[in-house]
């Protein structure tokens, strides 16, 4: 079924203010949701609010915490983000932050202790359109396995990087696995095969059955390329944050367990630097223009496809599975 964006908004803040969210809080959690449903990224959407309704009730999650920010260095910050919900801890990073990069150049947070964040674009986009660049990095439970191997040792350990231009924001957004695990619960969630390639099952063989994938293992993106830059990231975060090796992390995807991955975010001010927006915009404007592979195909700039869907499931609604969005409606109204 097709529903429109302030309907599954205001199903998703009642559902949260009824566990206690703030209403600050609870829109900006229901926003990250909407918007990764609208730009059709539905993995990281609302198939997540039951789940993280069940972390607030039984306590995983504080949906009234914002963070305890402790400064270590002029330019770096950590945070322990109190079990509070994702988006409200790394909004408030970004707001603390903001008071200390125009005189730094460049501010870093380090974030633990703090629930799923969603989509990673929405706050390297929301820095780009603030006037700074932002690069946004998150690990999570061992759900991919390392180049040559089979195990689930790494994290999907996604990187998002917003930079401002005089139009629209270049954001990229993406995991360091072929796919992320939510991807693999939506296709499981619509009961349809995943393509060959993306995961292997508990004994390591390749498997189009998103269930036996759970249990198994994802494929690193680019073979070895996406299973270095995972690792560094796994590294990089555990390094900054104290956050747990993928092997312990707990509480992205489950109910049970507190959430132990982190989370760094850094914020550079253009204005320390030499280049102009300008000569950003001219040149992904010349990519733009470039000569396509498939005549009809332009070439596009990471970003332009979401916002493409964004416009068009805002003019025809949302597609929600019929069975989510009775669950959601039930939750709300409980």
């Amino acid at each position: 079924m097709r529903a429109s964006a302030d309907q599954l908004r205001q199903i998703a803040v009642a559902s949260l203010e009824q566990r206690g969210a703030p209403r600050h809080n609870a829109q900006l959690q229901a926003e990250l949701l909407v918007e990764a449903e609208l730009r059709g990224l539905s993995s990281h959407g609302l198939q997540r609010l039951p789940t993280l309704l069940k972390r607030i009730e039984r306590g995983l999650a504080d949906p009234r915490a914002s963070g305890i920010c402790q400064w270590q260095r002029p330019a770096l910050v950590n945070i322990d983000g109190e079990r509070g919900l994702g988006p409200v801890v790394m909004m408030a990073a970004m707001n603390e932050l903001a008071s200390a990069v125009s005189s730094c150049g460049i501010v870093i947070a380090a974030i633990r202790n703090t629930n799923h964040l969603g989509m990673l674009a929405y706050y390297a986009e929301a820095a780009a359109m603030a006037g700074r660049i932002g690069i946004v990095m998150s690990t999570s439970e061992a759900l991919v396995h390392p180049h040559g191997g089979t195990k689930a040792m790494l994290g999907t350990n996604p990187i998002a990087i917003g930079i401002p231009t005089d139009a629209k924001p270049f954001v990229l957004d993406l995991a360091t696995s072929i796919v992320s695990m939510g991807r693999i619960h939506s296709h499981a969630l619509r009961n349809e095969p995943i393509p060959v390639g993306w995961a292997v099952d508990a004994t390591g063989r390749p498997t189009t059955d998103p269930d036996a994938a759970k249990l198994g293992a994802i494929a690193p993106f680019g073979g070895p390329k996406g299973y270095g830059l995972g690792l560094a990231i796994e590294l990089l975060v555990a390094t900054l944050a104290g956050s747990d090796m993928a092997p312990d992390v707990r509480g992205t995807l489950d109910d049970t367990d507190p959430a132990t991955k982190g989370d760094v975010l850094i914020l550079i001010d253009p204005a320390a630097g030499a280049g102009s927006t300008a000569a950003l915009t001219c040149y992904l404007e010349s990519l733009r223009s470039s000569c396509p592979a498939e005549p009809g195909r332009p070439v596009a700039i990471p970003g332009d496809g979401s916002r493409t869907r964004r416009a068009e499931a805002l003019s025809a609604g949302v597609e929600v599975p019929d069975a989510l969005f009775h669950k959601l409606s039930a939750l709300a109204a409980a």
